[in-house]
């Protein structure tokens, strides 16, 4: 039966393989796949009209196209280990349609929103912004941010931190504002960012805390702590990252990161001029 099917994934080797937040997640579509699909045998996907249930039972987050993308990728998770794992002969779930799209490059934190922000919220959610704004870290890779990952270089110092989506290494400048953030970190705390009783983060809680602020300051719905990234790939553009180096530090194609740039400079009239002109010696 498909919910044995689904039990059977869960306790398998590949799923236990994947990061805690991912898990998390997976298993949550999971079960509701199991509980639509419950007096169904698990071969009932060997049949193409299967396809076609599927994505009916995906039309109950139409409303939210990244849920509804993300419950098709689950269940092809599945299947495709049910096939590998002999359980299933074959199946039709291959490359469900997605209908999610997103471009945030023109969704930034601009001057005038950091300022806003920064007279309302209090010193930690202002701490968390900060280290994101100069950083372009995610939330994930922010909250575990810790003294151990400093390093003394030549001209300065930098953070070396190994990012938690794709396990790779990220070195990043320690630009002025990051040293006011380190700098200003109590002797004896690890971590950069704690919360307001001085314990670790989770990546929810700085999500939100950010989300909270950002709403009492009476600032954009759209902005997150994620966009934070856009205004990031500027200051890295200034410290001397090359537009290469920046791309791949953000996980970005360099049409991306040069977009994201541009606009930043085009909202930002503080830092237009010079901006652009390093974007233009990068390219």
């Amino acid at each position: 039966m498909t919910p044995d099917l689904v039990s059977d994934y869960l306790a398998s080797a590949d799923f236990k393989a994947k990061k805690e937040r991912t898990q998390s997640d997976y298993r949550r579509w999971a079960t509701r796949f199991a509980e639509e699909f419950t007096n169904d045998p698990a071969r009932i996907f060997e049949d193409p009209r299967s396809r076609g249930e599927v994505n009916a039972w995906r039309e109950g987050w139409a409303h939210s196209p990244k849920q509804y993308d993300y419950a098709g990728t689950v269940v092809t998770v599945i299947l495709n280990w049910a096939r590998d794992a002999g359980k299933v002969r074959e199946h039709h779930c291959d490359r469900l349609r997605k209908i999610y799209t997103s471009d945030r490059a023109e969704i930034l934190w601009t001057p005038a929103d950091i300022e806003t922000f920064n007279r309302t919220a209090p010193l930690w959610v202002r701490r968390i912004l900060s280290a994101a704004l100069e950083t372009g870290l995610r939330p994930g890779d922010l909250i575990e941010l810790n003294r151990g990952q400093i390093e003394t270089t030549p001209g300065g110092r930098r953070l070396t931190v190994r990012t938690n989506k794709r396990g790779r290494i990220a070195s990043i400048p320690v630009t002025p504002g990051l040293a006011d953030l380190i700098d200003s970190t109590p002797r004896g705390q690890l971590l950069i960012l704690v919360n307001s009783k001085g314990r670790p983060l989770t990546e929810e809680r700085a999500s939100k805390a950010v989300m909270e602020w950002r709403r009492k300051a009476n600032l954009s719905d759209d902005l997150r702590l994620y966009d934070a990234r856009g205004t990031a790939a500027t200051r890295l553009l200034r410290a001397g990252l090359t537009l290469g180096q920046i791309a791949s530090h953000m996980g970005w194609s360099l049409d991306h990161a040069s977009k994201v740039i541009e606009k930043y400079a085009a909202v930002s009239p503080d830092e237009s001029d010079a901006v652009l002109r390093l974007l233009t010696r990068s390219k």
